[in-house]
């Protein structure tokens, strides 16, 4: 079923072509704000000595665009025009509203029946595509189901000419046969367009707990934008001739999927390239089906963007075995190393490295080192001897797990956490995965793999002072790997942990430490194991490779603050746990807090925080009824700025919220 209304709406008909430097006009005509992915506006008017003044200037709930409400709203709107378009509801609806006052211009919604219900990303998604030739505009987005879809701008009609009636069915023409009803691919990252190309790629369940070594493969596409035709193919898992093959061993190519670009891309327009990261290959913490060093996953892979053609790759994880899948769109950025200026690429990731290549070229800017890592011993895995070391700039997050990461808030907390870890392998970034023994180890404690560094709201970049900042947090995951059980998976091994069994006698005594394995034991009398801070955003020179300043993102949070354990005590400001999408503008960087907290007024609630960006000072918040679920946009229309963010979350459904100072 196919819904669409509209109400009148005049739009001129040129628009200028939008360079690498941040949003112009006072628009936000694609998902990172430009091409680049800066998320980088030069609007002025809130600033540090106002943004506390801002009011809500219009809301719009998303809980009627689907059968049921959404609790995590992660779109970033466009603003072209006066109109501000975005992805809503369970189903994915595309809106359009006046950008002004909220005011619903039309809905386009889709019933896919069986196909949306089966799809592995499910829900609003993160956004949508703009598309003009100076005459014709169009918005185009992929659905649950894994269909794209062009629409009129301006009356959210499908465009009749676009594919079959305004759809491509991204389930054909993969260069592989997908069953319509397959639950192991779709997408829901926005689509980007330059030049005429739409380029999209694929995401899959999560690989943890894969059902098969063989799996539908993430190819990435690009389409004509005007026709929806098909222009190239790019295999992310090489076929027999193309370049990478001999690092899929055993034929290993052949049948192991995944290894799609879930995350935002990039794209320089005038280097006619598009740069796409790409995530793991099938098992995301078991590779024994999969020998070699797998290109191209977990890799930044530049490539022509009228052809598919690759010019360059980096693959920042060799035989991936951490889930360090590559989450978020490459940072373009023309940085200044030697008194020259150099088209840079900057790429945050999880493991909390910012990985800073020549964009033209693929080589580092500064020297990335092959270091020697630990080889595992799990049964039939595969190991790679090296992984990349970047040695600018410094890691944004905590990597690996230690003694001094543990929480220290009391010398008790700190022992029983010390206790706690001995059931468990720990070391440095890159320490293996272990198969869980009731006896321990239960699984490998990491940071910065899965749960932790940078994740797809990703960062976000100055072009005129050449500083990067990333959100990240400090949170453990631990990687246990069990065999399956009977019809589960026909992996050797799959992400799991046994239950913890003690050795009799005193020494493991554990008093006021949870027992048991899983997720929910890594935690001391309800506290963190690790000390804080556990969310932060970090500003980093790309002229000279170095982090310029720290700051925890959000306040402390509420079981934090007033645990029994902590009774008495002063907890300085601890970040909140979560990675938060970012928002530069003139003076400020703009970011919301994950999590609820109660406020000094006695509300639950989150804030939309701006920070002075030169020094990270906080200069300013503003209280929302839930956290920042996507990332903040801005925009100017009658002379006056919003910023709009999606908020959900932890009882509060799905909801656009647009500031403004008042009149």
């Amino acid at each position: 079923m196919r819904i669409a209304f509209a109400a009148c709406l005049l739009i001129s008909a040129t628009w200028p072509a939008w360079a690498q430097s941040g949003t112009k006009n006072g628009e936000w005509p694609t998902y990172g704000g430009d091409l680049a992915s800066t998320r980088y506006s030069p609007l002025d008017q809130i600033n540090a000595s106002n943004f506390y003044k801002l009011e809500v200037a219009w809301r719009f709930k998303t809980d009627n665009l689907g059968p049921k409400p959404e609790a995590n709203l992660e779109g970033t709107p466009l603003m072209v025009k006066g109109v501000l378009y975005a992805t809503a509801g369970t189903r994915r609806a595309v809106i359009a509203l006046d950008a002004a006052t909220g005011e619903l211009l039309w809905k386009y919604n889709e019933n896919e029946g069986p196909r949306g219900a089966a799809a592995p990303r499910a829900l609003s998604g993160r956004g949508l595509a703009y598309w003009t030739d100076g005459a014709e505009e169009r918005i185009v987005y992929v659905t649950p189901g894994y269909r794209m879809i062009a629409l009129n701008a301006k009356t959210g009609l499908p465009v009749a000419s676009f594919g079959r009636n305004g759809v491509v069915d991204l389930k054909e023409d993969d260069d592989q046969p997908i069953d319509p009803l397959s639950p192991d691919i779709g997408l829901h990252a926005a689509p980007i367009i330059a030049n005429d190309v739409i380029v999209i790629g694929a995401a899959h369940k999560p690989g943890g707990v894969p059902k098969s070594k063989t799996n539908v493969k993430g190819y990435v596409r690009g389409f004509d934008a005007k026709t929806g035709r098909r222009l190239w193919t790019f295999h992310t898992i090489p076929k027999p001739g193309e370049f990478g093959i001999n690092t899929w061993e055993q034929d290993s190519w052949s049948y192991t999927g995944n290894t799609g670009s879930w995350g935002q891309a990039s794209i320089d327009p005038a280097l006619n390239m598009v740069y796409i990261g790409v995530e793991m290959p099938t098992g995301d913490f078991y590779g024994g089906h999969r020998p070699g060093n797998n290109l191209f996953s977990e890799s930044i892979v530049a490539l022509d963007l009228h052809t598919g053609v690759r010019k360059w790759h980096y693959q920042y994880v060799h035989h991936g075995l951490w889930d360090m899948d590559n989450p978020c769109p490459p940072i373009l950025a023309d940085i200044t190393i030697g008194g020259r200026t150099v088209k840079a690429v900057a790429q945050p990731t999880k493991q909390a490295f910012m990985y800073v290549l020549n964009r033209e070229t693929g080589q580092p800017i500064w020297p990335i080192v092959e270091r020697p890592v630990e080889k595992g011993n799990v049964p039939g895995e595969w190991y790679s001897p090296t992984q990349p070391f970047p040695t600018k700039p410094p890691a944004f997050a905590r990597q690996g797990v230690s003694i001094d990461d543990l929480i220290d808030f009391t010398p008790e907390l700190r022992e029983e956490a010390v206790k706690l870890v001995a059931r468990y392998k720990i070391g440095p970034m890159f320490t293996p995965p272990v198969v869980s023994n009731p006896r321990g180890p239960l699984a490998t404690l990491t940071l910065a793999t899965g749960g932790g560094g940078a994740n797809w709201p990703g960062g976000s970049y100055d072009p005129e002072t050449h500083i990067a900042y990333v959100s990240a947090q400090n949170a453990v995951s631990p990687i246990g790997l069990l065999p399956p059980t009977a019809g589960r998976s026909d992996m050797n091994f799959i992400s799991g942990q046994a239950k913890y069994e003690p050795l009799p006698g005193p020494e493991d005594s554990t008093a006021g430490v949870p027992a048991g394995g899983g997720r929910g034991g890594l935690n001391v009398r309800g506290l963190p194991l690790i000390k804080p801070p556990y969310g932060t955003i970090t500003a980093i020179d790309l002229n000279r490779g170095e982090i310029l300043w720290q700051v925890p993102n959000g306040d402390t949070p509420d079981e934090i603050r007033n645990n029994p354990a902590l009774k008495g005590m002063i907890i300085p400001r601890t970040g909140r746990p979560g990675q938060a999408g970012q928002l530069v503008t003139k003076t400020l960087l703009i970011v919301g807090e994950k999590g609820m907290a109660t406020q000094p007024d006695g509300r639950r609630g989150a804030l939309l925080r701006a920070y002075d960006k030169a020094t990270g000072q906080d200069v300013g918040a503003v209280y929302m009824p839930a956290p920042q679920s996507g990332s903040p946009m801005t925009y100017a229309v009658n002379g006056r700025q919003y910023i709009v963010v999606a908020i959900s979350g932890q009882g509060y459904t799905g909801e656009y919220v647009a500031f403004r100072l008042p009149q």
